[in-house]
């Protein structure tokens, strides 16, 4: 006797003339039909976007910078002129810069009156500061006019992912401008480090950052009030790193077929659940009438 392979088939067909149409089962099978495009459109829109996953860890994630931090400072002080403005960095690896002047630019206002500061520089891994004062005038004001407002302060590459929402200019729209004039100003800044890796693997590095304020008057040992915009700042050990994940393949096919198999085995299951209790019903009117 030949060998038949068909006996190894577990999907076994039932004759058409067999089986019997109802219109349950069609009411059924198409609420079914809709529920399996609804439950697959909702898996392929989360299949296709992306989740941001973010992690903390300690370590310094950009080593090849050498050891330096990007900053982009603009500040707006309206009340003085842009021959007093300067920039003054210094650190505890021994940095003293005063007049910083590279990469920056003073934009008068107030028909001269005021200056608006714009300046791209860099500062060491290391805890120090950089203020805006009048040190670098080369004739100091009698009552130099410190009230100002922020416009940007970040750190690092710029990130501009929708979905991350950090501290990466914390201070932008800082107005101090109904601050006592002849006040100095201190924000001291706790920068934290922060990795961006998209789906290429390909990372970005930048910085956010806390700040915290205070307002004083400084007397120089003259006696005289020389007022600064102080930035404090130091580095977190803490690295904050948001990664891009995506569904694997696998898994949506996964559940794309657990959506199938699951929903017509319900439905086929409610189906002759009403079938049998139908024909049940039917039964017990015969029996009645008969």
């Amino acid at each position: 006797m030949p060998f038949d392979v068909r006996r190894f088939d577990i999907y076994r067909k039932v004759p058409k003339d067999l089986t019997q149409p109802t219109y349950t089962g069609a009411f059924i099978s198409i609420l079914c039909c809709v529920f399996m495009l609804f439950l697959f459109l909702s898996e392929l829109t989360g299949f296709i976007a992306t989740e941001i996953v973010n992690e903390l860890y300690v370590d310094d994630p950009d080593k090849d910078s050498g050891g330096k931090i990007d900053v982009s400072l603009n500040i707006s002080l309206p009340n003085l002129h842009c021959d007093l403005v300067g920039l003054d960095i210094q650190d505890e690896m021994g940095r003293h810069e005063v007049g910083h002047i590279d990469n920056s630019m003073k934009v008068p206002l107030n028909q001269g009156y005021g200056c608006r500061f714009e300046g791209e520089f860099t500062i060491n891994k290391v805890p120090g500061n950089f203020h805006v004062s009048t040190h670098s005038a080369t004739a100091q004001p009698q009552n130099p006019d410190m009230t100002h407002t922020i416009h940007k302060l970040a750190f690092g590459e710029k990130l501009q992912v929708q979905k991350v929402q950090g501290a990466f200019n914390a201070l932008g729209g800082a107005d101090r401008l109904a601050s006592n004039p002849l006040a100095s100003h201190d924000y001291i800044l706790k920068i934290v480090p922060t990795v961006y890796e998209d789906l290429t693997g390909k990372q970005r590095f930048s910085y956010q950052y806390t700040v915290a304020n205070k307002e004083y008057v400084a007397y120089s040992h003259t006696g005289r009030i020389i007022p600064a915009i102080w930035f404090r700042y130091d580095l977190s050990p803490i690295t904050v790193k948001y990664t891009e994940r995506r569904q694997p393949f696998y898994r949506f096919i996964t559940t794309i077929c657990a959506i199938i198999g699951g929903t017509f085995t319900v439905a086929g299951i409610i189906d002759s659940c009403i079938f049998t209790a139908s024909e049940a019903w039917k039964k017990i009117q015969i029996g009645k009438m008969s």
